[in-house]
């Protein structure tokens, strides 16, 4: 299935390392129709090694689960990694437990009487992005003058990636032909497929990771997070969350207001939000941004969208005739992974790389390819966005994704609201407004009952700073106006740019203010738009 929030990473950023080999493979593969095969790639879920889960008996009390010491061990070229034990259930501390990768890079600038800050604790998104994998780029996600002042530290949060547990609900195979179902159905048929899709992927989840499924929660996440803190021994927490980690902050500041240091929500996500208006909102928001990309695509020549001076509205038209022909008979693809190449996954791929300017010379190669039959570079550009291997397994970015979102809002739990959303989200966003709406169907089948919407205004945190980007096509810049307006000490600042997330994607203007606010808690003026 295409484009959903809990099958599709659509709130998460891209670890530096994993773009920086996606472009390689791109680069070498993006050579036409004619182009040899190259295999598909994403970034694992967590590639440091760490210290083994402990074994015997834990803490059983939340002051042994704050009273824990991190044994750090060095690990991958001069990080250190260590785990945290977290409680299933906060209420219950004596029973099961988590055990949470956790690994740093040191400041360069170890003395805390000349220029150590502390810790910066790092999330990347999702919900299932890899905390362990984000900081591993920290050497190039991060400027040095950073680095000197705070220890970057990345973590998994519970049932993701490298945590023990983690969250499993399908196979790779399985997988494959869930993400390839059609999310634009245009007959009663076509849309029973899709309920029976969704409902078996609920099935396979309760089958598979059921004892987890009440407990991965983004509330819990973040009290994990003040556990960490405490481990760090942080008396408060600094840190950057982008995309979903912005929720994740939120939760944090209106959990622990007061032991916030300092918070940038960059890529934000309002929680105030219901559901399915949720998905019109992100809906509109890719659009904004395919409207971008084409307008640039059209300026120039050899635009398969179009001849210059064409309409933007005339070549997404192209690319949605494209994109529903390729559902009836799938394109050709050259790479081998047993992938169908049909409409659901090349608008995976189209998505991909509106995340980030970088990647429109891979779409518009990828594009020009779909339109002579050939699919391969835009499954590429879907297996980086959806962590999927080469050799046909994923990252359990996905499941952790879904099992995460599907608790973390209530969703409608029949079908005629579904149906309403789907029609008024595909009228306000032709291409993306019924695969968004109805790739998060499971959601109406989830075994685990979700959380209420939540109320969040942090009251009594210091400043935090709310980061947005105007086109972002994940995280509409309206999200982050209604979450630094929601938050009690909220302050916006906007970037006039393209992609997924502002800090450390090409702007001198909101990485100062950044690096500012961080080391001497300096905030800008609310509302400031970086140009």
């Amino acid at each position: 299935m295409s484009l959903r929030r809990n099958r599709w990473p659509a709130r998460r950023r891209w670890p530096a390392v994993a773009v920086a080999v996606a472009l390689a493979l791109l680069a070498a593969a993006c050579t036409g129709s004619t182009t040899t095969s190259a295999p598909a790639t994403t970034a694992p879920s967590s590639t440091a090694p760490s210290s083994p889960a402990p074994s015997g008996p834990g803490p059983a009390t939340l002051a042994q689960y704050y009273a824990q010491h991190l044994s750090w061990q060095p690990c991958d070229k001069g990080f250190e990694c260590a785990r945290l034990a977290v409680p299933f259930d906060y209420a219950r501390p004596a029973g099961k437990r988590f055990s949470l990768p956790v690994v740093k890079l040191a400041a360069s600038d170890p003395d805390p009487e000349t220029r150590r800050v502390g810790a910066l604790v790092i999330n990347p998104g999702g919900p299932g992005g890899s905390g362990v994998s984000y900081a591993l780029g920290a050497r190039n996600e991060f400027p040095a003058a950073l680095r000197a002042r705070f220890d970057i530290v990345g973590f998994d949060p519970r049932g993701v990636a490298g945590s023990q547990p983690a969250l499993s609900c399908l196979t790779g195979p399985q997988l494959d032909t869930f993400l390839a179902t059609d999310d634009m159905p245009s007959s009663a048929a076509q849309l029973n497929k899709i309920v029976a899709a969704s409902k078996q992927y609920a099935a396979r989840c309760q089958q598979n990771s059921g004892a987890l499924l009440p407990y991965v929660g983004t509330e819990n996440a973040a009290r994990d997070m003040d556990l960490l803190r405490a481990a760090l021994g942080q008396a408060k927490l600094t840190y950057l969350g982008k995309s979903y980690g912005t929720y994740l902050g939120a939760w944090y500041a209106q959990l622990f207001p007061h032991r916030v240091r300092a918070l940038v929500l960059d890529g934000a996500f309002d929680p105030d939000t219901p559901a399915l208006p949720d998905d019109m909102i992100q809906a509109q928001g890719f659009q904004v941004a395919l409207k971008a990309f084409t307008t640039s695509c059209l300026a120039a020549a050899g635009c398969p969208l179009g001849a210059p001076g064409s309409s933007a509205e005339a070549a997404e038209g192209k690319l949605r005739a494209l994109i529903v022909r390729a559902n009836a008979v799938p394109l050709t693809s050259h790479l081998g992974t047993g992938q169908v190449a049909d409409g659901a996954m090349l608008l995976n791929g189209v998505a991909s790389a509106l995340y980030s300017r970088a990647f429109w010379p891979d779409l518009k190669i990828g594009l020009a390819d779909a339109v002579r039959g050939d699919g391969s570079v835009l499954l590429q550009l879907a297996d980086l966005l959806l962590e999927r291997n080469a050799n046909g397994t994923y990252a359990n970015l996905v499941d952790a994704d879904t099992a995460i979102s599907c608790l973390d809002r209530p969703f409608p739990r029949t079908l005629a609201p579904w149906q309403a959303a789907a029609r008024q989200a595909t009228q306000a966003a032709p291409l993306f407004g019924a695969p968004i709406v109805w790739g998060n169907l499971t959601c109406a089948y989830w075994p685990v009952k979700s959380y209420p919407l939540p109320t969040i205004r942090a009251a009594g945190a210091p400043p935090i700073l709310v980061v947005g980007t105007l086109r972002d096509p994940a995280t509409p810049y309206r999200w982050a106006q209604a979450l630094s307006s929601d938050l009690s000490s909220g302050v916006l600042l906007g970037w006039n740019g393209d992609g997924h997330t502002a800090y450390g994607e090409g702007s001198s203007c909101v990485d100062t203010i950044v690096n500012d606010y961080f080391v001497s808690l300096k905030v800008p003026r609310s509302g400031m738009v970086c140009g």
